[in-house]
C-alpha cells in the first residue's frame, strides 16, 4: 500500500472526527452524523468548495467599516483588536470549509504581525489576501504577497533601493518561504535576489487625510544589472530591465527560478504535512508520501488544492496511529470546543455588540494560550511550528492552567455567549441514544469529543467515579427518568446536571482532550 493510494471506504464517525478536527476547527454533532458513511473523496470535495469571502469588520462605536476609511490614529489599538475578534468569528462561523484554517496556515509561513505593520488596515487586507490565495497558485500567491503592503513593511521590502539593497525580505523569500534553509541557496544569491526586488513600496501608511493603501513599483528606485544566480538555481542570470513593469517581470523570473528548485514543493509540502498531519517526518515519510506530493505540486503547475486533496484522501492520512498524534493549538482547542457546543457569532450588520463580544471572547482566550491572532512572536511564526517537539511547545506551565480553566468556565454556565450559556450539557445529552444508561452515555459522548479511543478501565472510571461519584449505575438511570418526566422540577433537574457538569469539567481537562 503506497502512502498517498486514495482511502476508498466510506468514512466511520470516528474517521470523519479526525478529519474535520484535522481540515476545520473541528465538527458539531450534526456534522458527524451527516458526513459518516461518505468517501473522503466526498467530504474533501466539500471541504475544497469556494467560499465567498466575509463582510469585512465593523466599528463597535459606528457599526461602518474601518478598513476603507483614512488611518485612526486615536482608535487604532481599538479597531486593531476588533480585526482580530473579527477573523476569531470567521473560524467559529464558517460552514465545513477548509478555506480558514489555511489562512490561518498561510499567515503562519507567509509571517507578517500586528504589532511591527502597525497598520490595521494593512494588516486586513493582507488577512483578505491569504484568504483570496489560501486555496489557489502558490506561485500566484507569492507574487502578491511579494507586493503586500504588511510585507514591505514587515521584511522592509519598501527600503530596498538601488544602491542600498536591503536583504530581510530575499533572505526570508528563500529560508522561510519557498526552498528553505536546506535548500541550498548561497549568500549570494541573497544578494541577487534583493536585487531583483528593488524599487517595490507600499502607499498610504497610517495616512489620516487619505483612505487608499496598496503598494507601487518606482522605477527609478530598481537595479537594472543582470542578476546571477549560484549553481543551486543553475546559474540562473535574470535580465535587468528597466521601465515599470520592470519589478513584476524580474519578480516572475525569480519565482520561476526558485519553482524549479526541486526543494521548493517539498520544503512547502513538509510544511502541510506538519500543520494537518504529523511533526515527525521520517525517511519513510519523506520518501514515500512528502516527495511523491511534491511531485504531484510541481506536476499541477503549484496549484494548491490537488496537493490537499491528495493529503485529506490519502491511506496515510486514515492511519489511526495518527490519531492524537497532535496537540491542539490555542485556535483549535477554543473554538473547536465552542463549535462542537453550538455557539455561533451573530451576524455583525445585527447585533454588532454580541458579534464582538464572542469574537473577543475567542480572540482573548487563544491570545492568552499564546497565539495571538495576526501577531506571531517571529518571522518563523507560532514556536509550536519551528522549535523541536513542535506541538508540545503549546502545553506550558502557563498555557496547562489556561486550557484548563478555559473548559471551567464553559460547564458552569456562568458564562453567557450570544446570550446563551456555551454549553448546554442537559439539551446534549438528550440527543444521546441512551442517556438513562450511565456507561453508555459516558462511551457516546467521550467518542464524540476525544480523538483517541479510551480503554474499558478509563470508561468505567469516568463513569463510577467520575460521574456517579461511587452511587449505583441504576441510581442515575433512575434520576434520568425523574429528570425527563419531570423537567421543570429544579431538584430533579440539579440531581442530574451537577453529576453531567462535573463529569464535562473532569473530561475537557483530560490529556486526550488536547489533542486531535
Amino acid at each position: 500500500m503506497a502512502l498517498l493510494d486514495v482511502y476508498t471506504s466510506p468514512l466511520t464517525a470516528a474517521q470523519v472526527a479526525h478529519l474535520l478536527r484535522r481540515a476545520t476547527f473541528g465538527p458539531t454533532p450534526d456534522q458527524l452524523k451527516s458526513f459518516t458513511g461518505q468517501t473522503a473523496s466526498q467530504i474533501v470535495a466539500k471541504l475544497l468548495a469556494d467560499q465567498p469571502a466575509p463582510a469585512p469588520p465593523l466599528d463597535l462605536t459606528t457599526g461602518k467599516t474601518f478598513h476603507d476609511q483614512p488611518f485612526d490614529q486615536t482608535n487604532a489599538g481599538k479597531l486593531s483588536v476588533y480585526l482580530k475578534s473579527w477573523w476569531g468569528n470567521q473560524f467559529l462561523n464558517e460552514t465545513p470549509s477548509l478555506t480558514e484554517k489555511m489562512t490561518l496556515f498561510w499567515s503562519n509561513h507567509f509571517v507578517t504581525n500586528q504589532s511591527t505593520v502597525n497598520d490595521y488596515r494593512y494588516m486586513y487586507r493582507y488577512n483578505a489576501l491569504l484568504r483570496q490565495y489560501a486555496l489557489g497558485n502558490f506561485k500566484t500567491f507569492t507574487i502578491a504577497i511579494t507586493q503586500d503592503p504588511a510585507m514591505l513593511r514587515f521584511l522592509n521590502g519598501n527600503q530596498n533601493v538601488v544602491g542600498t539593497a536591503n536583504e530581510n525580505y530575499a533572505r526570508e523569500l528563500q529560508e522561510l518561504f519557498t526552498v528553505g534553509r536546506n535548500g541550498g541557496y548561497t549568500e549570494d544569491d541573497v544578494r541577487a535576489a534583493a536585487k531583483v526586488l528593488t524599487g517595490w513600496t507600499d502607499t498610504g501608511y497610517r495616512d489620516v487625510t487619505n483612505a487608499t493603501i496598496g503598494s507601487t513599483f518606482r522605477a527609478n528606485r530598481h537595479d537594472t544589472a543582470d542578476k546571477t544566480f549560484s549553481a543551486t538555481y543553475q546559474n540562473t542570470v535574470i535580465k535587468g530591465r528597466s521601465g515599470a513593469n520592470a519589478g513584476l517581470d524580474e519578480l516572475n523570473d525569480l519565482l520561476d527560478m526558485i519553482l524549479r528548485n526541486a526543494e521548493t514543493p517539498r520544503y512547502i509540502c513538509r510544511k502541510l504535512y506538519r500543520w494537518f498531519v504529523n511533526a515527525d517526518i521520517t525517511s519513510d515519510i519523506e520518501t514515500n508520501f512528502i516527495r511523491p506530493l511534491a511531485d504531484l505540486f510541481r506536476k499541477n503547475n503549484f496549484e494548491i488544492k490537488p496537493v490537499l486533496v491528495a493529503l485529506f484522501q490519502s491511506q496515510h492520512f486514515y492511519d489511526e496511529a495518527l490519531r492524537g498524534a497532535v496537540i491542539k493549538s490555542p485556535t483549535d482547542l477554543v473554538v473547536g470546543t465552542l463549535r462542537f457546543w453550538g455557539t455561533q457569532a451573530p451576524n455583525q450588520t445585527q447585533n454588532v455588540t454580541g458579534f464582538y463580544q464572542v469574537g473577543n471572547y475567542i480572540y482573548s482566550r487563544v491570545k492568552e494560550e499564546q497565539q495571538d491572532l495576526l501577531d506571531p512572536p517571529t518571522v518563523f511564526g507560532w514556536t509550536a511550528y519551528y522549535q523541536t517537539g513542535y506541538y508540545q511547545q503549546w502545553i506550558n506551565s502557563t498555557t496547562l492552567g489556561l486550557r484548563g480553566s478555559f473548559g471551567d468556565m464553559l460547564t458552569t454556565n456562568a458564562l453567557k455567549l450570544n446570550g446563551k450559556p456555551a454549553i448546554d450539557v442537559l439539551a446534549y445529552a438528550k440527543t444521546l441514544p441512551t442517556p438513562d444508561d450511565p456507561a453508555k452515555l459516558v462511551s457516546d459522548l467521550t467518542s464524540q469529543l476525544l480523538a483517541i479511543p479510551l480503554a474499558q478501565d478509563q470508561k468505567d472510571f469516568l463513569t463510577d467515579t467520575v460521574l456517579l461519584n461511587s452511587i449505583p449505575r441504576y441510581e442515575w438511570t433512575g434520576e434520568w427518568n425523574d429528570y425527563v418526566n419531570n423537567p421543570n422540577d429544579a431538584a430533579k433537574k440539579q440531581a442530574v446536571q451537577l453529576k453531567l457538569t462535573n463529569f464535562l469539567q473532569y473530561v475537557l481537562r483530560m490529556a486526550e482532550y488536547q489533542v486531535c
